[in-house]
C-alpha cells in the first residue's frame, strides 16, 4: 500500500492530467458516444478511479491513455445499466460495436485538431443560444470550472449551470452531429468558435485559479486558431485573431519573475519576448487589414502590435493606442475595453485624466466586481498622491482577485505606495 507520499504523488499527477487532458479526453468520448453527459461523467468515474488506485499501482506511464481506456469502460458500464432499465436499441447498438473491437485508442493516437474542432462547431450549433455555446465549450474542450466559466462571462453560477444543462439536452434531443461542418455552415457559428478560442486562451494567459500562466490551454488555443485560419484563409476576423493571440503569447515567458511573481507588461523584460511569434503575427495582421474588414480581433491585434514594435514602455505610441481601442469601443461596446482605453489615456495623458473617465459611473458600476479596475485605479491614485484611496482601492482589487500570484502582486503594490510607476491594468 503506498505510503503518504505516493497519496501526494498521485493526487498531483490526477491534477495535473485533468488541467492539460480533459478536453481532449472529453471529445474523444463524445465521438464515440455523442453524448455531452455521459462522456463528462464518465471521465470524472475515471479520475475517481485514478485517485483510488495510483496511490497503490503507481502512476501510469502513459496517465493520459490510462485515463482514457478507463473512461471508456465507466461510459460501457453506465450504457448497460441504462440499457438494462429502459431497453433503448441505441445504446445496445454502441454496446455490441464496442464489443467487436477489442482495441481501444490512447491520447496519442487521437488527431486532436479535427476532434477539438469538431467539438466546437457541435457546442456553436445555431439551435443554442450562443451563450449557451461558448459556456458548453469552454466546459468540455477547454475543462475550465464553472465557477471560471461563470466567471469569464460574467454571470452567477446557477444562471451557467442551467445554461450547461439546457445545451446538454438540446445536442441530444435534437441529433446535432459531432462534426466540422461544411463550409457553407461555417458563417452561423464562426463568431462563437472564435470568441471560444478567445476564452480559452486568455484562460491560459492569465488562469482565474491555481497557477497564473496554463501553456496547455495558450498553446491549443493558438493550435485550433491555427486550423482555423487554414480552413478559412480569406476570413480577416480569423486571421485577427490568430495573430492576436500569436502577438500575446509572446510575451507569456517574461510575464512571471524567477521567483514566480507577476510582471506586468511595463515591467516586462523585454529580450524575452518571443520575437519569432511577433514576427509571424505581425505578419498574419498585415494581411488581415489589407482586406478591408477590421473588426475587434484585429484591433486588439494591433494594440498588441504597437507594444511589440516598442522596445521601451517609454516610447510606446500610447496616443496610437488611445486611438485604436476608440475604434474597438465603437465596434465592441465593452466596460473593460473601456477600462484599457481609459488606462492608455492616463499613460499618454497623465493619471488624473485617466482617473476622471474610471470614476466615471457607468463604468464604476460595471466593473465593481473585476479587480483590474480596482487595481488600475489604485495605481493612478497613487501616482497622484492619494495613497489612502489606493490602499482602500488596491485591498478591494485583492479582495476580488482569485488568483493568489495576482493577489501576491496587489498586496506587494499596497505595500509599496510611493510616487512614480505605471499604471496596473488588465494587460500583461
Amino acid at each position: 500500500m503506498g505510503g503518504p507520499g505516493a497519496h501526494v504523488e498521485a493526487r498531483r499527477a490526477v491534477e495535473r492530467l485533468v488541467r492539460r487532458e480533459a478536453g481532449k479526453v472529453i471529445a474523444a468520448l463524445i465521438r464515440t458516444y455523442s453524448d455531452f453527459q455521459l462522456a463528462e461523467d464518465a471521465f470524472q468515474d475515471a479520475v475517481t478511479v485514478a485517485l483510488e488506485r495510483w496511490p497503490q499501482d503507481g502512476v501510469p506511464d502513459r496517465p493520459g491513455a490510462w485515463i482514457l481506456t478507463t473512461a471508456r469502460r465507466r461510459a460501457v458500464d453506465r450504457l448497460r445499466r441504462q440499457s438494462t432499465r429502459t431497453d433503448k436499441a441505441p445504446e445496445l447498438r454502441v454496446l455490441a460495436d464496442l464489443k467487436r473491437s477489442e482495441s481501444l485508442p490512447d491520447l496519442d493516437s487521437i488527431d486532436i485538431p479535427d476532434h477539438r474542432l469538431a467539438l466546437m462547431f457541435t457546442c456553436c450549433h445555431p439551435a443554442l443560444a450562443q451563450g449557451a455555446q461558448i459556456a458548453l465549450t469552454l466546459r468540455t474542450l477547454g475543462g475550465l470550472s464553472t465557477p471560471s466559466i461563470a466567471r469569464a462571462l460574467l454571470v452567477p453560477q446557477p444562471t451557467l449551470a442551467q445554461r450547461l444543462v439546457r445545451a446538454k439536452r438540446k445536442i441530444k434531443q435534437a441529433k446535432i452531429p459531432f462534426r466540422v461542418p461544411p463550409p457553407e455552415l461555417w458563417a452561423e457559428r464562426l463568431d462563437a468558435v472564435l470568441s471560444v478560442v478567445y476564452l480559452v486562451f486568455n484562460e491560459g494567459y492569465a488562469a482565474m485559479t491555481g497557477e497564473l500562466l496554463r501553456a496547455d490551454l495558450c498553446d491549443e488555443a493558438i493550435r485550433l486558431a491555427s486550423v482555423l485560419h487554414e480552413l478559412v484563409p480569406h476570413e480577416p476576423e480569423v486571421a485577427g485573431l490568430y495573430a492576436l493571440l500569436l502577438l500575446q503569447d509572446s510575451r507569456r515567458t517574461a510575464r512571471l519573475a524567477p521567483d514566480g511573481s507577476l510582471v506586468t507588461l511595463e515591467q516586462q523584460d523585454r529580450s524575452r519576448w518571443n520575437r519569432q511569434q511577433i514576427v509571424q503575427g505581425t505578419r498574419v495582421l498585415r494581411t488581415a487589414l489589407a482586406r478591408r474588414g477590421v473588426g475587434p480581433y484585429q484591433l486588439q491585434a494591433a494594440i498588441a502590435a504597437v507594444h511589440a514594435e516598442a522596445d521601451t514602455p517609454e516610447v510606446t505610441d500610447w496616443w496610437q493606442i488611445v486611438g485604436l481601442y476608440g475604434v474597438l469601443l465603437q465596434l465592441q461596446p465593452s466596460p473593460v475595453v473601456a477600462l484599457n482605453r481609459a488606462v492608455a489615456v492616463a499613460m499618454a495623458a497623465g493619471p488624473a485624466t485617466g482617473l476622471e473617465l474610471l470614476d466615471q459611473g457607468s463604468l464604476a458600476e460595471a466593473l465593481e466586481h473585476y479587480h483590474w479596475y480596482h487595481a488600475a485605479r489604485a495605481d493612478l491614485l497613487r501616482r497622484i498622491c492619494r495613497d489612502d484611496e489606493a490602499r482602500t482601492a488596491y485591498a478591494r482589487a485583492r479582495e476580488l482577485a482569485s488568483n493568489p500570484v495576482e493577489q501576491a502582486y496587489l498586496q506587494r503594490r499596497e505595500a509599496s505606495l510611493g510616487p512614480g510607476g505605471s499604471v496596473d491594468s488588465a494587460e500583461g
